[in-house]
């Protein structure tokens, strides 16, 4: 009888990383909020590729996955499972964004150090490569230290690098980004219980499509992912939440940059209905989605029907001049609450964001436009955003191009840091009028009327007290945007950004206990009165015949634009954040 195990071993180690914090300390947490895609779509492509043994028969492919954000990467750990393995293997370090090469290039050093393969691939490389007419130094240095570079989608290519890594013949560079793949059949993203459990609540992840037919100027999706749209079909999507559900998974983030422009979205969203029939199993969704998605007739239904409780959509701004500057021609300030309301009827929770520093904003205009947002336009969650060149967008392709001054630090493109000049506020100005935007968004006179609001639509206005703790809480006591928020922040003493001193734990533990003792007592004491905040409105709602009205809530028919909003500059990045957000 001959024997079926394998009779060698190679070792996939998938890495995301994070990146520093402003004392140089990476951004971790004890669970995570925010889920990686790109990290769940290479586990799917590595378990496929092993299941086809891609890598000839008795090779088994072994395949280990951390997201930084919630994992302290073993580096020596990996690196003598590595050295010990006579079959060798690959370390990944995955869909990294430009805030995050940095921290992704202190990582492959250590690695290369002892001789480990590595392959770097995400947005940076990507966006770059198209965008640029140039390598940049950064990507020289790169290839110089021997780390292979992958621009572009993995699908249809990604058992390739494996092999060639296997076969120790790695190229310095790959780049598919003009084989951009269709989506139909591919493997689906997967991310196994125990890492899906880093997480809080424990997600599922999915790209519906890929895709935006839009020019914003500021968006790298486009110039990655391609303005045509690309789209699964509802047999993918089904077997999806099927294999998941055997692990507990019913929330799921669904990453399209805009699902609203995914020409499946109809079957997709009646075939997800029709599971949860079935099943009798309450999935429920986060999509992204533009500013006229409540035109496409049956969207708004439909997308609830089939268990979406949170959209993030995409504002952008409702100053005219600033749309029309970003290339933002689709967005119409008139339709902005006639869509609000359509997802506020069917309780849906929104998200909206706020893009800070186009070329005609000041302090002064900024806090005047969210006065008028907070007046006029029903939305739940507002984040807030610096306008960032960020490599891989027209915006940045511009200003390198005419030699303007961009922070060379890469870390800090994180969309809650300035990383160029502006023509009305100095970098003070900005970044201070960043943090009072979130003061005056959050106040406990607007939380109130938020909270009225979501009651007046029948919706759990509790939902707003959780919505300030963990939106304003991260940014207000743990200084860091909600998007790279979790529970519990971690802060490793080994693991400094190199060039800042390694502090001596006599002088390293004692401070990090002050800081969580101000961090938390703060953020309690901002609990309880959020908490009282509540008590009152719950205590009113209880009230016979209480109702609730404001200009907010006024019905519209052809949408009339908000009040003042020729003179002001407000919204939603969707795109903007999708660095940070689309790829985790």
């Amino acid at each position: 009888m001959h024997s079926t195990r394998p009779t060698t071993r190679f070792q996939v180690e998938l890495i995301k990383p994070s990146h520093y914090d402003d004392d140089g300390y990476v951004i971790q947490w004890v669970k995570a909020w925010i889920p990686s895609n790109s990290l769940a779509s290479l586990y799917g492509l590595a378990r496929n590729a092993n299941q086809a043994a891609a890598l000839g028969a008795g090779v088994e492919i072994l395949i280990n996955a951390y997201d930084e954000t919630n994992t302290v990467v073993p580096v020596a750990q990996i690196v003598r499972r590595l050295q010990r393995n006579p079959g060798g293997g690959l370390v990944c370090l995955v869909g990294v964004q430009s805030n995050q090469f940095p921290r992704a290039m202190d990582l492959a050093r250590r690695f290369r150090a002892a001789g480990v393969q590595v392959a770097l691939g995400g947005f940076h490389v990507s966006g770059v490569l198209a965008m640029l007419p140039q390598v940049p130094p950064e990507l020289r240095e790169a290839m110089a230290l021997g780390i292979t570079l992958f621009a572009g989608e993995a699908e249809g290519h990604f058992a390739d690098l494996l092999r060639a890594a296997y076969e120790r013949r790695l190229a310095p560079l790959y780049n598919f980004m003009d084989q951009l793949p269709q989506l139909q059949g591919q493997s689906l993203p997967y991310l196994p219980p125990e890492v899906a459990r880093r997480y809080a609540p424990m997600p599922g992840t999915f790209d519906a499509g890929r895709g935006c037919p839009f020019l914003c100027s500021f968006c790298t999706i486009i110039n990655v992912q391609g303005r045509t749209s690309r789209f699964r079909d509802p047999d993918d999507i089904e077997r999806l939440l099927r294999a998941n559900l055997a692990h507990g998974i019913r929330h799921y983030f669904i990453t399209d940059d805009n699902f609203s422009r995914n020409r499946n979205w109809e079957p997709i969203f009646d075939r997800i209905a029709a599971v949860r029939r079935e099943l009798g199993v309450k999935f429920n969704f986060t999509i992204q989605v533009d500013t006229m998605c409540h035109t496409l007739p049956g969207f708004v239904a439909k997308a609830r029907a089939a268990g979406v409780s949170r959209v993030f959509l995409g504002l952008e701004n409702i100053n005219p001049a600033n749309l029309k500057s970003a290339n933002k021609k689709q967005n119409k300030i008139a339709n902005y609450r006639a869509m609000l309301l359509a997802w506020q009827r069917q309780r849906v929770t929104t998200y909206c964001g706020y893009i800070l520093g186009f070329p005609d904003d000041t302090p002064q205009s900024i806090l005047a436009d969210i006065e008028t947002i907070k007046r006029e336009l029903p939305l739940d969650i507002l984040e807030f955003f610096c306008l960032t060149p960020l490599p891989g967008s027209a915006d940045h392709q511009a200003l390198h191009a005419q030699g303007a001054p961009l922070d060379p630090d890469l870390n800090i493109y994180d969309l809650e840091h300035v990383c160029t000049t502006h023509p009305r506020m100095t970098k003070a100005q900005w970044q201070g009028v960043y943090r009072a935007a979130w003061d005056s968004y959050y106040s406990m006179a607007h939380l109130e009327t938020l909270m009225r609001r979501a009651a007046a639509f029948d919706r759990n206005h509790k939902r707003i007290m959780e919505i300030a703790l963990e939106f304003y809480g991260c940014f207000k006591f743990e200084r860091v945007h909600p998007l790279q928020g979790g529970f519990l922040r971690r802060k490793v003493r080994t693991e400094r950004r190199p060039g800042l001193p390694r502090e001596r734990p006599w002088v390293f533990y004692p401070r990090r206990v002050g800081e969580m003792w101000c961090t938390y007592t703060g953020l309690l004491a901002y609990a309880w009165r959020v908490w009282r905040l509540y008590r009152k409105v719950r205590k009113d709602l209880e009230r016979p015949g209480y109702s609730y009205f404001d200009q907010a809530l006024e019905p519209v028919s052809e949408a009339p634009a908000p009040a003042a909003a020729t003179e002001s500059a407000a919204a939603d990045p969707l795109r903007h954040a999708q660095a940070v957000r689309r790829q985790g």
